[in-house]
């Protein structure tokens, strides 16, 4: 088949019947009313494909060109100056906060007994890092129709084993950056930006217009199938500070002091020369350890993927926003009975779904029911309220702690009348006018 080609070629040509490939098998049929809309979907083309055979045939598997690709590109997208990519975005979070309990950061390394602020309100993993590591986190409540946290309970919430706020931006709308960056910095605290449900949505704080994952210390996305673009698993952890970036890559690769990327050995030309703890002298750094990491790397194949998705990114975002705007018109006239979603002050989301809380007297659960029946996927947001799931029983009954601060009464609002629907780029205008229709006939209207 490949006689007389070279490599190149003969890789070519298989990279070109991969994209034909995709071509003929890979289209989705046109929408017709009735059809299931999912609330999120893969959106991609031949180049995503092809470029997942092309990381194939090199066969390098781990982190590798492709990698580098990926973390440079979306740097330069958000505007950071390091980027690592991860293998999902609960194990970006894990690693955002783990950083923070590097000995490295002196004085303001956070230890067990520490304080995190953040919402119970969300999906659990941008909480769990923060027990897993012993840090209590403090639960305060949020706001409707924003779903982000009320920024007048943060100094209720505050003591003097606050270290750490993290919170996610819900569903793409940002939380009040403005105000939470004010408390961290007054307090000096950290702050990590979950940024897992709004890769592409803006702020705008003292006068400049900013994307959110970059406005804290550090920031993390999620590239999972629903997520704004996807690599399958995969996730990434950024910075614009260059001894936490140094301390993320080093949890993220096996805690390792070493930078060498994988297969290159000695970059800083002191592999064997130099003493580290109590190990003998020359020991090779390649095998020297400052923290207790683990491997979190993703695979060069993911990247690949990851790479042609960036290139459409710019796209998805638009298409969310007009798909939200034209949802949102579908249902204007219901606010009688439904609280629709409000961006944030300042904010221009890229969003990840759209948001609706029953008012009183409307049953979620015959809502929910009803379109669903007629063919809409919906969601919860996520936990609804963290602090009632089974995994709080166990805390309750060890006795490990967590504190709340004031009421959740939103929060447990949203837990009983509050669910989404999806806006991903994949809807056309006849689903999203469908979705708008189906809403109307469950509430009767």
């Amino acid at each position: 088949m490949f006689e007389g080609k070279t490599e190149a070629q003969a890789r070519q040509e298989i990279l070109e019947m991969v994209g034909a490939y995709c071509d003929k098998y890979h289209q989705k049929k046109p929408y017709a009313e009735g059809d299931r809309i999912p609330y999120a979907s893969r959106v991609y083309d031949r180049q995503e494909m092809m470029n997942l055979a092309d990381s194939t045939l090199e066969f390098w598997l781990t982190a590798g060109r492709y990698t580098d690709q990926f973390e440079k590109k979306l740097a330069e997208y958000l505007q950071v100056r390091y980027c690592s990519l991860v293998n999902s975005g609960s194990s970006a979070n894990l690693l955002a906060f783990m950083a923070l309990t590097s000995p490295l950061l002196g004085e303001r390394q956070v230890k067990p007994g520490h304080e995190m602020i953040t919402v119970a309100a969300g999906f659990p993993t941008t909480v769990t890092p923060a027990i897993q590591y012993g840090v209590v986190p403090v639960f305060v409540d949020v706001t409707i129709p924003q779903y982000n946290i009320d920024v007048s309970r943060l100094e209720e919430a505050c003591s003097d084993k606050t270290r750490v706020v993290m919170l996610a931006h819900t569903l793409g709308n940002p939380f009040d950056l403005g105000a939470v960056k004010d408390f961290c910095a007054r307090h000096d605290l950290w702050l990590i930006e979950d940024n897992c449900d709004a890769l592409g949505s803006r702020y705008t704080i003292d006068g400049q217009e900013r994307f959110t994952g970059t406005v804290g210390d550090i920031g993390t996305s999620s590239f999972y199938p629903p997520h704004h673009m996807t690599m399958g698993e995969g996730g990434a952890v950024y910075t614009d500070n260059p001894l936490l970036h140094r301390i993320i890559r080093s949890f993220r690769d096996w805690g390792r002091d070493c930078v060498c990327p994988p297969g290159r050995d000695n970059l800083c030309g002191h592999r064997f020369d130099r003493q580290y703890g109590q190990l003998p002298p020359g020991y090779d750094h390649k095998y020297v350890y400052s923290h207790f990491g683990y491997n979190l790397k993703a695979t060069d194949m993911q990247a690949a993927i990851g790479c042609a998705q960036l290139d459409k990114f710019p796209s998805f975002v638009e298409r969310r926003r007009h798909n939200f705007d034209r949802l949102y018109a579908g249902l204007k006239g219901t606010e009688e009975k439904l609280i629709l979603p409000e961006a944030a002050e300042n904010s221009r989301p890229s969003w990840f779904g759209f948001l609706i809380t029953c008012r009183e007297g409307v049953d979620r659960n015959h809502v929910v029911q009803y379109v669903e029946e007629k063919g809409v996927q919906t969601r919860m947001l996520f936990a609804g309220n963290l602090t009632r799931h089974p995994c709080f029983d166990q805390m309750r009954r060890t006795g490990q702690g967590y504190r709340v601060a004031g009421e959740l009464v939103n929060t447990d609002r949203i837990m009983s009348d509050t669910f989404w629907v999806g806006v991903y780029p994949g809807m056309t205008d006849e689903m999203t006018d469908y979705m708008a229709k189906t809403i109307r006939e469950a509430i009767g209207m």
